[in-house]
């Protein structure tokens, strides 16, 4: 199945073999749902269990460029609340404890929206965009405040590390420098769920009056700590670009085009905000 646009066209070609019909005739498998036979496994998306097979031909089977346009419009919506926020929320030191206010209550609506979309069994675009919009206007007023009064200039850093980071993970994955299996899916998500449990940690030590907390938010340590931060954010893109080839390989319907632009989405702002913290520490100690 390929694409329009020109960097996802030849997506997951390996060893010179093509990316469509390959993968009609073998499929990939998702590190996901499916019994595993000879290393492959069944359709995700089909009704019912069956072995591995061609993928189903379906009239509304999704493409690439779906995959692209959705994610496009839901990255957009971040951008532009972002910029908005910055531009229209006020940051001075009068008025920082409303702007960290809204900021603060944006991220729990966006939050509290990605859950309901997490739990639900069909993708929901209203869902999505608007977790997009206040996920938005919580990065468009944190990156305000951290620009004004702890690193000027860091803002731009991070967004191009989250792009290099993104291109670099996008250009592995396409060699298969990456190979992303239930191993791999299984060994990320236990390391994401420690490193969440530390973090969540660190800011009840904080909150209680141990200062710095855990040590994770200055200094070498911190430094460290962002750091893992970034690579699990990059391999967490790699499964979210091992879902979307799967998707297509299989035929899934349509609308699994919104739910890959959303944890494409989510990844992105995962990885944008360790690289932020890594580069505030970094320039903040020097």
């Amino acid at each position: 199945m390929k694409s329009s646009n020109p960097i996802f066209s030849h997506w997951g070609a390996t060893d010179g073999a093509g990316r469509a019909d390959s993968h009609r005739k073998q499929p990939v498998g998702t590190y996901g749902g499916g019994a595993r036979v000879d290393d492959h496994l069944s359709d995700p998306y089909a009704h019912g269990v069956g072995l591995p097979s061609a993928a189903p031909l379906r009239s509304n089977a999704v493409t690439m460029d779906d995959v692209v346009v959705r994610t496009g419009m839901t990255l957009g919506t971040v951008t532009l609340t972002a910029v908005l926020s910055w531009l229209l929320l006020p940051v001075d030191e009068a008025d920082l404890g409303m702007s960290y206010g809204l900021a603060v209550g944006a991220a729990f609506i966006a939050f509290g929206l990605s859950m309901v979309q997490v739990f639900k069994r069909t993708p929901s675009p209203a869902l999505i965009l608007g977790y997009a919009a206040f996920e938005g206007v919580f990065l468009g007023v944190l990156s305000s405040t951290v620009s004004t009064y702890l690193s000027p200039g860091v803002v731009g850093q991070a967004v191009l590390g989250t792009f290099a980071v993104s291109a670099g993970v996008l250009l592995a994955y396409r060699r298969r420098w990456i190979r992303v299996d239930r191993r791999f899916a299984g060994f990320v998500t236990a390391a994401a769920t420690g490193f969440l449990l530390l973090l969540v940690a660190d800011s009840l030590f904080a909150l209680f009056g141990a200062g710095e907390g855990l040590g994770f938010r200055s200094g070498g340590l911190g430094i460290a700590f962002g750091v893992v931060g970034v690579l699990l954010g990059a391999a967490f893109l790699a499964m979210d670009f091992r879902q979307v080839e799967d998707a297509v390989a299989f035929g899934a319907p349509r609308e699994e085009a919104w739910l890959a632009a959303f944890g494409i989405t989510t990844t992105l702002v995962w990885i944008y905000l360790e690289v932020l913290r890594v580069l505030t520490i970094f320039n903040s100690d020097n």
